[in-house]
């Protein structure tokens, strides 16, 4: 053996005595530590299984689309004007010296 697989063994060999303290030292809490986690891989399982009929009964095959463009689209048409005209109002006054 290579010491790495021999550590190893060493390591789950101190992992399982420490459960067989826990499961001996209290055991209602294991137990119930043990439902819970059965529990829930139960419910996983049963609901993987439901996904997996329901998947099988209403699913349609949808074949993929290949958009083939042969050129690029032009570009846009530029219309900014940096220097747009003046605008000027109809009720443009001149007489200024009303706000003096």
């Amino acid at each position: 053996m290579q010491s790495w697989q021999i550590k190893a063994l060493e390591l789950e060999q101190s992992a399982l005595e420490y459960l067989d303290r826990i499961i001996a030292d209290h055991p209602l809490y294991a137990s119930l530590g043990f439902v819970c986690l059965f529990m829930a891989f139960g419910l996983c399982l049963i609901l993987l299984i439901i996904r997996g009929r329901k998947n099988l009964k209403g699913k349609s095959y949808v074949p993929p689309v290949i958009i083939y463009m042969s050129e690029p689209p032009p570009p846009p048409p530029d219309n900014f004007d940096p220097f747009p005209p003046p605008h000027h109002s109809i009720h443009y006054d001149d007489d200024s010296d009303e706000y003096q």
